[in-house]
């Protein structure tokens, strides 16, 4: 229980950093819907030692957003973990912030700050800088890419060294 309410509280973005975080300017919530393969993360307790990770997004009628996250423990043969927070938007006029329930009854901030134009890439990041998720609609992420998305994470005072690239084996 007690890691559960560390990690919740680390999420949730309580200890904020200097300066804000900034999210991109508008996203396309039905275009956003959908898997989403995660390369790169800065690793909470639950995401060490996984491969295959994939958060899937889908819409409910109330406007709530459905999360499923699954990933293998320690290989592509390891047992198959699956997760379900769920997702509400919180500025309507962006779409880029939202609020995720994780463990209840924490709703944790979850800010889209970098996004393709063509939604090929997407990162989210919480207020306080210490998580982050770097995802793609495919598995592999082109090095270019990927290259410039740590520059744009360096200009928001995002620590690059923690930053570690989940395996995608399939």
């Amino acid at each position: 229980m007690k890691i559960i309410l560390i990690i919740a509280l680390l999420i949730s973005g309580t200890m904020l950093s200097a300066r804000k975080l900034k999210t991109v300017d508008y996203v396309d919530i039905p275009r956003f819907m959908g898997d989403w393969y995660v390369i790169a993360v800065i690793p909470n307790i639950i995401e060490k030692n996984v491969v295959n990770s994939i958060e899937s997004y889908s819409l409910n009628e109330d406007g709530t957003i459905a999360v499923r996250y699954t990933y293998r423990k320690g290989g592509p043969q390891g047992k198959e973990k699956l997760m379900r927070p769920k997702g509400k938007i919180y500025d309507t006029r962006t779409n880029a912030e939202w609020r995720m329930r994780v463990f209840w009854p924490f709703w944790a901030k979850f800010m889209i700050i970098d996004l393709a134009e063509d939604y090929r890439y997407t990162v989210i990041g919480v207020p306080n800088r210490k998580f982050l998720w770097i995802m793609s609609r495919s598995p592999k992420l082109a090095e270019a890419d990927y290259s410039a998305i740590l520059k744009r994470l360096k200009k928001q005072d995002y620590d690059l060294d923690k930053i570690k690239k989940i395996p995608q084996i399939w």
